[in-house]
């Protein structure tokens, strides 16, 4: 089973919660056990899993990443001007595995999968594939 998402981003530098969707696939396929992968296609953009109780983590993260990787740098050569956001969805990864257990997505109590965008905005998709 596999679906693709699609989702616009509204900013350069952004992370939005995807775990409803996942799960509501997960649901919806009535898949009891397995594990679910969230795979991000793009080279500015990726997937993780952290908090979802507390919005200042995202921020204080996105803005942690600007820290260690500015928008501009006099040695950066790439034609597009994004180095940044390539360097950025390299360190989030594109993809995460969840485990399904019971019918539900085994996350911690302050987890939640999210779509990392570092070049919008954007029309992006991501992937689901139950496994």
């Amino acid at each position: 089973m596999l679906k693709k998402f699609t989702l616009t981003t509204t900013s350069r530098d952004q992370m939005i919660e995807v775990t409803e969707q996942v799960q509501q696939f997960v649901t919806e396929e009535a898949i009891t056990e397995g594990a679910a992968v969230v795979y991000c296609p793009h080279t500015t953009a990726g997937v993780t899993i952290n908090e979802n109780a507390d919005p200042d983590v995202k921020r204080d993260m996105l803005r942690r990443f600007d820290e260690v990787y500015p928008w501009s740098h006099e040695l950066d050569r790439h034609a597009e001007g994004n180095t940044a956001a390539h360097m950025k969805a390299s360190t989030v990864g594109s993809s995460q595995h969840v485990i399904i257990a019971a019918g539900r997505l085994l996350l911690g109590t302050w987890q939640g999968i999210y779509f990392c965008e570092f070049d919008g905005p954007r029309t992006r998709t991501f992937y689901v594939k139950i496994l």
